[in-house]
């Protein structure tokens, strides 16, 4: 008012007086007074007319009348202005039903009220003033821009009248959330920058909002956007968007040509700028900076190298998953197994005991669950039926096997470039016995592997190393203590360096092998092969001796063949292998199958021997009690015939002719 040099004519009001209002009239020249003056009203009490506005007190309130004279109103007839004129209250304003922009920028008010009667009022700017809450404004509508950034407001509310609002100024308040606007179906540009909003939505029904910013909040997920049919422009500086999951459904809004994201997390990565330009193909700019064709060609192909990375990222994360689920799974199948096994150990033990009887009943019985372990197992293992019972996996130089069923992909046709990589060989809940029968197949197929390491594998004894004997090479060894009890022998390395001496370990569990180790071994030990072989019946020592002389030739020959710069280190390794001691080779390990058969072929060849004997002494028998019967006979059986002989010869023409008669039948 000071500034657009009319003359006003100010007037004040109290609720009971009723006198003539005070009248003063200003120019360009007394806006300085002026100011003093309205100020000077809005603090005094006066008696004026009746007004039904309170502040919650019943103590009377005054609020300045403002009227302006006919040639100010000619001047500016449909417009006021009242910006810093430290304003706590809104004037009653009268005679100006008219107006259509109203000002009070920069004032100190608290409460929208006194200009309800402005029904034709199009534009009203409270910007930078001190209002906590949205009222007022239910008969204003005509209104088209609302103004009412720089204040206290906590809530968007009391809009449900303004349905022809164009814009909506609401920056620099305390809104927490986007709330009651979906009837402004009119509006084309809403500000609610510097709020403290974290989540953008309800913003449904907007049909004609073609700007929104949202900068210097704390916006960490977008939704709704892509429902609003014409934005345009977006903008979302300095909030808290880390990825772009996090604003996904931009990329589904045709309308969007200008975004800002710049001051978020998410534009600190290097993907960020090629990611948005290619899932927002029809924007044209960037964080106010336009879009060159190179940069979207650029985009497009960064985007798409990003695309198979993730794909590629993802896919690994699915094996890892998958792994981890097909190990837990053979864990527990191993488990299961185990326990099974001692319990039917268990169970077998106690049948061999029986129960003491007290008044005719047992002293114990077996619980219910030992009558039915198949039912039990098989409903503990039908959950992870879904999964893997194996697994085969190269890591680096390492194969890795878990599960007894992997065993059988060293039957596979393995490319010479896989097999010859592989230097360590890795077994994982598959029982030692099933290991030992395929050592012969281990060194063949990956004839560079030279190291085994073992986990959950039941080696329990130190005769069950014997086996390992049988391997081409060995220099290293680990014994993982989960699931091998033999690793709780003191004497266990001991017992490995000495039965595996011709391969000249390296290391065990990773402890390099000295001197003083081996040394240690030969005194433990050496009197034990002396032992197994002075037991050993003389022509098995002939077939060990045979034996140790034809892989000693063996590798000569392959020596032979062998350049002298390359076949040096392989010599070793073949003299190694074929140095093998006699004495060492007598310790050897049958596993529990192979023990069976031998028993169960020692058992057939008792039986057979058993039943061959039965019937030789039944035989001789026999002929013994016939013989016994022929002594008894014989002195009756010899006069009998010497009787019958001369009964025949006593007549001698007689008998003749009977002797002829036999001839002569036989001829016939």
């Amino acid at each position: 008012v000071s500034n657009c040099g009319l003359q006003l004519v100010i007037q004040t009001s109290s609720i009971t007086d009723k006198s003539k209002p005070f009248e003063f009239r200003i120019n360009k020249e007394q806006s300085s007074f002026h100011n003093r003056l309205l100020q000077h009203d809005l603090e005094k009490n006066y008696s004026g007319r009746q007004d039904n506005t309170h502040f919650g007190s019943s103590s009377s309130i005054t609020f300045p009348v403002l009227q302006r004279t006919a040639e100010e109103k000619i001047l500016n007839s449909d417009r006021l202005t009242l910006e810093r004129q430290k304003l706590t209250v809104c004037p009653i304003i009268d005679g100006e039903d008219h107006l259509r922009l109203l000002n009070f920028q920069h004032n100190f008010i608290t409460r929208i009220q006194n200009i309800s009667n402005l029904q034709h009022l199009v534009f009203l700017d409270l910007y930078d003033n001190q209002i906590e809450e949205i009222s007022g404004l239910s008969t204003l509508r005509s209104l088209r821009v609302l103004l009412l950034g720089k204040n206290r407001i906590k809530k968007i509310s009391n809009l449900e009248n303004l349905k022809n609002l164009d814009v909506l100024d609401l920056h620099g308040n305390q809104i927490t959330t986007i709330e009651n606007i979906s009837h402004l179906s009119e509006l084309r540009v809403l500000n609610l920058a510097r709020n403290l909003l974290t989540i953008v939505e309800n913003l449904n029904g907007l049909d004609l909002l073609t700007e929104l910013n949202l900068r210097h909040n704390q916006v960490s997920a977008i939704k709704d956007v892509d429902t609003l049919p014409r934005l345009q422009r977006l903008f979302l500086s300095f909030n808290n968007i880390s990825s772009f999951e996090d604003i996904l459904c931009l990329a589904d809004s045709s309308s969007l040509s200008d975004i800002t994201l710049d001051g978020n997390p998410i534009a600190q990565e290097t993907w960020y700028k090629h990611t948005v330009l290619h899932h927002m193909m029809q924007l044209r700019q960037l964080d106010m900076k336009r879009i060159t064709e190179e940069e979207r060609r650029m985009a497009s192909v960064a985007a798409r190298k990003e695309e198979e990375r993730k794909r590629e990222s993802h896919k690994q994360t699915l094996l890892k998953e998958k792994k981890r689920l097909t190990i837990c799974n053979i864990a527990r199948q191993w488990e299961i197994q185990q326990n099974r096994i001692a319990l039917v150990a268990s169970l077998n033990q106690d049948k061999d005991n029986e129960p003491c009887q007290i008044n005719g009943s047992a002293a114990y019985v077996f619980p219910e669950e030992s009558r039915s372990l198949d039912t039990i197992l098989s409903s503990a293992v039908q959950g992870l039926s879904v999964l893997e019972s194996h697994l085969v996996e190269v890591e680096g130089d390492t194969l890795c096997l878990y599960g007894a069923g992997a065993l059988e992909c060293l039957d596979r046709n393995w490319s010479v470039q896989t097999a010859g990589i592989i230097v360590a060989v890795s077994f994982m809940f598959i029982e030692f016995d099933e290991i030992v029968q395929v050592l012969t197949k281990l060194k063949i197929k990956f004839p560079n592997s030279v190291h085994l390491k073992f986990k959950e594998t039941n080696l329990v004894t130190l005769q069950q190393f014997n086996a390992l004997a049988q391997m081409h090479r060995i220099e290293q060894l680990t014994v993982d203590p989960q699931g091998n009890p033999v690793v709780n022998f003191t004497l266990w390395k001991y017992y490995v360096l000495f039965r595996l001496n011709h391969f000249n370990l390296q290391k065990i569990n990773g402890v390099k092998v000295t001197e003083n180790d081996i040394v240690m071994a030969e005194r433990l030990f050496g009197i034990l092969a002396y032992v197994a072989s002075s037991e050993l019946p003389h022509y098995r020592m002939l077939s060990l001796f045979g034996e140790s002389r034809r892989k000693q030739f063996h590798c000569l020959l392959e020596g032979k063949g062998k350049k002298s710069g390359i076949g040096s280190e392989e010599g070793s390794d073949n003299r190694r292998n074929g140095g093998e001691s006699t004495a060492r080779a007598t310790l050897n390990y049958m596993t529990k199958d192979f023990h069976m058969e031998k028993l169960e072929e020692i058992k057939e060849r008792k039986t057979f021997c058993q039943t061959y004997v039965e019937d030789l002494v039944k035989e001789a028998a026999d002929i013994n009690m016939k013989n016994e019967s022929l002594q008894k006979l014989w002195p009756q059986m010899f006069i009998e015939l010497v009787r019958d002989a001369v009964i025949e010869i006593r007549n001698k023409n007689s008998y003749m002719k009977l002797c002829l008669q036999r001839i002569t039948d036989q001829k016939e």
